[in-house]
Parts: structure tokens; C-alpha cells; sequence
């Protein structure tokens, strides 16, 4: 699967993926994979990305490559 893919029209890689969901910088992410689910807002597709916001914490973040919505695991 490919590193980079295109979210609200224009191309992420994990990481920027994760600071969008984040809304901030964040010191690390692994691969972004498809989540198996729908965007509640507008039905479209959700990716999911695993990242480190800081030292001590590991955080999945899914996002609609469609719309604002996203969330994470800590919500």
C-alpha cells in the first residue's frame, strides 16, 4: 500500500495525516491503512493511522478523506 494518500483533495503522508487529526505536530506515525468503516458525516472512506503524539502516549486517529470529520482512540 502506498505511503501518500490524497485526503480533502490534497496529497498526506502518515505523519501530516496524523497532525491533521492531531490538529498539531506530533513526533512520529506509521503506515496510514484503510479503516474498516465509513465516515459517520458524509459516508465516505475513513484511513487510520497510528502515530505519537509525544514521549509517552500511542494514539490511533482515523479521518474521512472527504470531510473534517475525524477522531481518535482517546475520545
Amino acid at each position: 500500500m502506498s505511503e501518500n494518500r490524497v485526503v480533502q483533495g490534497r496529497m498526506v503522508t502518515p505523519r501530516s495525516l496524523a497532525e491533521l487529526i492531531e490538529d498539531g505536530d506530533v513526533m512520529d506515525a506509521e503506515a496510514i491503512e484503510e479503516a474498516d468503516r465509513q465516515c459517520p458525516d458524509c459516508d465516505g472512506d475513513v484511513l487510520e493511522v497510528v502515530y505519537m503524539p509525544g514521549v509517552t502516549e500511542l494514539v490511533t486517529g482515523r479521518k474521512c478523506q472527504d470531510c473534517d470529520w475525524s477522531e481518535t482512540d482517546r475520545e
